[in-house]
């Protein structure tokens, strides 16, 4: 993936925002690759989001010791329930506060470490996802892991006090996943998008809908910030998130115009010529992401278990040599 189009480099690390306010990214920003942050106030610390296991965390919180040694890690908050972005929370101080959406703390408490393992070590779900498990998740260590879920909820806005600045909580799911939401840093206009926010990399819709995903871009466009920081991909800015709004437009209609064909869900997703996107990884998740967008549609489809989504985005993967 590129650096990012700002000055910040697409790196392995911490990287400093400016004003106490610091990102730590992980290229290649794919399938568990999730970034993170931190805010430091007087005093006192906020993280945004924690890492996909122990080791990866562990590292993360080194790596910012300088900075929360003086100003200790006081309050963290969980953009969504996704694993990637929770799984890391036991190595937080005993004592923090950890701010999730209600919808989000709901979502940590399904997706146990061991289910997630599990899932990922099935033979049941067939030799294809067996690979892609492999390909994309073998690197990950989720033994042992403790679930530490959110000990403080919110629903539509929460402000926060972090050694005395001000940090905004905005709810502004579903989109990626239910109860999405976003981190704003106000005094130095930073935003830390959870995964509302993919930067040059496929998005996945877990949830949906796309109409509801779009609003909420829109509510972090009218923010005007200065930097974004997403979930998944390079440090970004408003052209970010205007290229994001594209891919979901664009597969809203390419869907639409599918289902009014009277293609079923899996023929459109092998219909759809991704070359607008060729350069954003993950092309798999067009399985998933036509599937939701079908059921804006038809309502009457079933919702798809996570394994079985994953099942198809594998055999998808397979016959497109991305395995």
């Amino acid at each position: 993936m590129p650096a990012s189009r700002l000055t910040i480099p697409y790196e392995r690390g911490l990287h400093d925002l400016g004003d106490g306010v610091f990102a730590f990214l992980q290229p290649h920003g794919g399938w568990g690759w999730n970034n993170a942050g931190l805010v430091v106030g007087e005093g006192a610390s906020l993280v945004v989001d924690t890492l996909f296991d122990l080791q990866l965390t562990r590292e993360m919180l080194d790596a910012m010791e300088p900075w929360t040694t003086a100003h200790p890690i006081r309050l963290a908050v969980n953009t969504h329930g996704d694993p990637d972005h929770c799984f890391g929370n036991e190595l937080l101080p005993p004592d923090t506060e950890i701010w999730a959406s209600t919808s989000a703390r709901d979502a940590m408490v399904r997706a146990t470490p061991e289910e997630v393992r599990d899932m990922f070590g099935s033979r049941e779900l067939g030799e294809a996802f067996a690979r892609f498990s492999r390909s994309r998740f073998g690197v990950f260590d989720l033994d042992g892991i403790r679930p530490r879920t959110a000990t403080n909820t919110f629903d539509g806005h929460a402000e926060l006090r972090v050694g005395g600045r001000a940090v905004e909580l905005d709810e502004l799911g579903p989109g990626h996943a239910a109860g999405d939401a976003i981190v704003h840093v106000p005094d130095t206009n930073v935003v830390f998008g959870g995964d509302l926010v993919f930067a040059h990399d496929t998005p996945l819709i877990w949830s949906g809908p796309i109409s509801s995903w779009l609003h909420a871009l829109d509510r972090i466009l009218a923010l005007r910030p200065r930097l974004i920081v997403p979930g998944h991909g390079p440090v970004t800015d408003e052209e970010g998130v205007r290229d994001l709004a594209h891919y979901l437009q664009w597969l809203s209609d390419e869907a639409t115009a599918r289902f009014e064909l009277g293609m079923d869900p899996d023929e459109a997703a092998e219909d759809i010529d991704l070359s607008p996107f060729a350069d954003w990884a993950e092309q798999e998740r067009i399985v998933v992401n036509v599937y939701n967008a079908y059921r804006e549609l038809d309502p009457s489809l079933p919702e798809l278990s996570t394994p079985e989504q994953f099942r198809r985005m594998a055999e998808w993967a397979a016959r497109h040599g991305r395995v």
